[in-house]
């Protein structure tokens, strides 16, 4: 199986809803490595690495979110291997 990082932006009301907390918890259950942030212009960006299966899991389950968001757009894109130890909320 590949290891791949994705970064991805996920726009909507997905901030000050759980949105980085639930997607940490996520990535963590898919057994990925990363980060969900907050970013000025209202996205959320989200740093996911690990098994590819595990990846395209996560970014589907990015469309929606928890039940509180409320998903406009998911743009990803493949990215650099990074070593990143755990998942994280920054």
């Amino acid at each position: 199986m590949s290891q791949i990082c994705v970064v991805a932006s996920i726009s909507g009301r997905v901030q000050g809803v759980g949105f980085r907390f639930h997607t940490a918890h996520e990535g963590l259950r898919l057994s990925l490595t990363g980060y969900a942030k907050n970013c000025a212009d209202g996205t959320v960006e989200v740093l996911a690495c690990g098994d590819e299966e595990n990846i395209n899991a996560l970014l589907k389950w990015l469309e929606t979110g928890p039940s509180t968001a409320t998903v406009s757009g998911v743009a990803s894109e493949k990215t650099a291997w990074r070593s990143v130890e755990g998942f994280s909320i920054r």
